[in-house]
Parts: structure tokens; sequence; C-alpha cells
């Protein structure tokens, strides 16, 4: 669906995209995920042709990003591209017109993506009085309006509550059960986890890793990691790292990468002698696989570091 290769863009001396390679086939949601600043911005306006790459080549169904395959794309923004004074339906109108569907067309589009997105009800009420959530939501209808093959979801549920951050969430599991083709960005590594086929970590410009998420857990030497609170942090460090155990500092908790799956008596029995608080499994997550491709080097504990351990 679409195929991006060896992408390059700089503004000056600033390098926003390095030699850039993904693909994205046809009815998954792939996720793009990096920090500010790492190029997913530049990247989605080159798929939108709003800029124009210095070098490289992208395609979308097979054909070069231009002018004419602006139907090809629906994009929903992270900031809302919605007339609040307007209702949900004249919003919707307004957009498919730009598009040049026909009023026969419109209507009949407007009408099945307002139950898409679960807003049939609200058809006629001005977008100022919807939910936060809702007007995510209408967002999203605006950017499937014309059926597009490709739908970027920027973002979609930033500064969202819970409840209407598991209503996107939904929405988005049903675009995908309908086979539509999603690149997804965000910075909630557990959205990520839960919604994309694969997940491509950009950093600088240019991705570090790709694949799915069990695929990605390869980068990490781990079968499960634990969070350990003592206040003998050196001392249990030290007892980790001679057990084989990988310590790293995931904000203020202190964590060991497990090489191998481990009974928990036996792990506790590793700390004996040592005062412990607490001892948390987890699974190697997203967040963890993130972090260590990104932030290594801020992370990583060794014998040097023990007398610094804070």
């Amino acid at each position: 669906m679409l195929s991006i290769e060896n992408l390059n863009k700089s503004y000056g001396k600033r390098r926003v995209l390095q030699n850039l390679s993904f693909n994205i086939a046809s009815g998954e949601v792939y996720g793009l995920l990096g920090a500010n600043g790492a190029g997913k911005t530049t990247t989605i306006n080159i798929i939108c042709n709003l800029v124009r790459a210095d070098s490289g080549s992208l395609l979308i169904n097979h054909q070069p990003i231009s002018a004419k395959s602006k139907h090809l794309i629906g994009i929903a923004p992270q900031e809302n591209l919605l007339y609040k004074s307007l209702s949900c339906e004249e919003n919707l109108n307004f957009f498919a017109q730009i598009y040049g569907l026909s009023r026969q067309e419109r209507k009949e589009k407007i009408e099945k993506v307002l139950e898409a997105v679960n807003l049939l009800d609200r058809a006629k009420s001005p977008v100022e009085t919807l939910s936060g959530g809702m007007q995510r939501r209408l967002n999203i209808a605006v950017a499937l309006i014309h059926q597009p093959k490709l739908v970027i979801l920027d973002e979609p549920t930033t500064g969202l509550d819970i409840e209407a951050r598991y209503e996107i969430w939904e929405l988005i599991r049903n675009l995908k059960n309908q086979g539509i083709t999603i690149l997804l960005t965000t910075h909630l590594l557990d959205e990520a986890e839960r919604l994309c086929n694969r997940i491509g970590i950009l950093k600088q410009g240019y991705i570090l890793a790709e694949g799915s998420l069990e695929y990605l857990r390869l980068c990490i030497p781990a079968k499960e990691i634990i969070v350990v609170q003592t206040q003998d942090e050196e001392e249990a460090i030290a007892r980790a790292i001679d057990c084989g155990f990988t310590p790293r500092r995931y904000g203020n908790d202190l964590a060991f990468w497990l090489p191998e799956h481990w009974e928990l008596k036996d792990i506790i029995a590793q700390f004996e002698g040592i005062t412990i608080n607490s001892i948390c499994r987890q699974p190697v997550r997203l967040e963890h696989i993130y972090l260590e491709l990104t932030q290594a080097e801020h992370l990583s504990l060794t014998r040097y570091q023990l007398s610094r351990v804070v």
C-alpha cells in the first residue's frame, strides 16, 4: 500500500530524514513512534504531498505521490480540522465537496461515516456541543469521507480522557477489521501495543527497528523484567549482576532483565540478606524496547556506576 525508500529531507543544515525506509501492507495498522523532532511530521507532510523530499522514492498503491494521488489518502491531524459552528453533517459535506463527491455520493458517504464513528444521532449537532472524544471521532470521519486507501491518524487520542481513548481504540479496531490501511503516530506506547500489526521506531530521521511486537522483543535479551524496591540498591545491583541479570533504571524504578523465566522463590533467593520492600514481575513491554533503542546510554547501570546510583 505504501512504500518509502531512502527518503531524505533537510531544512538548511538540519537533516530531518536520513534514508528513511519502511513499507505498510494493505489492511495493516503501522505504528510510527518517535520523540518530538524525530521526523514524524515531516514524513506525514511528504506522504500528503505538502512537502517535497530532497531524494528518495515514495509510492502509494504502486503510484508516485502527486496531486492525482490525493484521493488515496485521508488524514486526521492531531489538531481537529473542524468548523465549530457547523454541524457534523455540514462539516462532512464541506470536506466531501473538496474531494469532488457528487451530491448523492455526499449524502450516502456522510451517513455511512457518521455511523462508522458512532455519531449518526448527532448529525445535526453543532461541533461546539460535542465532547472532546466526539470531536476527535468526527475528525477521523472527515479523513474517511472520500473512502481513501490509506488513513493517517496523527496522535488520535492525545488529550482525551480514558473513556474517550477507549472509544477511539475501538473505532480504529473496527476500521482495521474493514481492511482499511492505517498509519498511526502516537506517544502512548500501550496504544501502539494494542492496535498495531507492526511498529517502526524513529530517531533522528531514520528507523532504528521495526516489526511486530514479538519481533521487537528480540531487541532485548530478556524473557522477563523485575522491578525491585529496596534501600540497598548498590548491593542489589551487584548481586543481580552476579546472577546474570542486566540492571536498568526506568525513571525512579530499579529494574533487572532476566535472561530466562525464573520462579519467584528463586528470584527472591538471589537477594537473600538484602532488605527488599517489593518485587514486581513484568513482561517485556514496548516501553522497555523503545527506551532501550532510543536512550540506552541513560538506562544502563554497571559495576563502575554502583557508587553513583541515586
